[in-house]
């Protein structure tokens, strides 16, 4: 098989006074993402999905939240590490789509930024990653404003 599709979710609580990462994107806001690493939901629903993709187990099996060394490290390192695990199985990222679900802040104007970092950790085009963000209409824990979602679908080539 010369393609594969890979599904990617993740979650992070969000509380007050520790600092917002998403899409390897430093966010100015009153709360931040909470998690062993950067807490970057959209960067770790990517790399599930890339890894599931390539029937490499999830981001758990490859970064546990019990490895100290991993203790609040950049997601980018994360990311970049999964593009050379899947690199070594002959395998090359298609295309990535993702969307954010988070109530506030906006981010809009964030998505370039963010694009333009994805593909540069990844060694891809910008075009080759498209990032959506909606709100839940301030429904569940999203709209409550006590987490952020992420979810990402990613097309893998072989090399």
């Amino acid at each position: 098989m010369d393609f594969r599709i890979g599904f990617g979710y993740d979650v992070h609580q969000l509380k007050a006074d520790i600092q917002f990462w998403l899409g390897g994107v430093q966010i100015e806001h009153t709360k931040g993402s909470l998690g062993h690493s950067d807490g970057d939901a959209l960067i770790h629903a990517i790399c599930d999905a890339i890894l599931g993709a390539a029937n490499l187990g999830d981001i758990g099996v490859h970064f546990p939240d019990t490895d100290p060394t991993l203790k609040g490290i950049d997601s980018k390192i994360l990311l970049k590490r999964t593009i050379e695990i899947i690199s070594k199985e002959g395998w090359s990222i298609g295309n990535i789509d993702s969307t954010i679900c988070l109530q506030r802040p906006k981010i809009k104007s964030l998505i370039p930024e963010m694009q333009q970092v994805l593909a540069q950790t990844m060694g891809i085009s910008p075009q080759q990653v498209s990032i959506k963000a909606t709100t839940t209409e301030k429904l569940g824990f999203v709209g409550r404003e006590e987490g952020i979602a992420a979810h990402a679908v990613v097309l893998l080539k072989k090399v």
